[in-house]
């Protein structure tokens, strides 16, 4: 049984993008640690979840 990675490099590839955009909104609406933080932690969730779910 063949281990399909392409699914999980999206994902980092996502997340990777994902941070850079919201390091420029970060910088223009002006987020503080605190926010940045929790969308972070918001959006690695929801990517996990994602990911496990695409792999039943």
């Amino acid at each position: 049984m063949a281990m399909d990675n392409g699914g999980l490099i999206l994902l980092i590839f996502l997340a990777f993008l994902f941070a850079w955009l919201l390091n420029r909104v970060r910088k223009a609406l002006r987020f503080g640690p605190v926010a940045y933080a929790g969308v972070m932690i918001t959006f690695a969730i929801v990517v996990l979840a994602l990911y496990t779910q695409t792999q039943r």
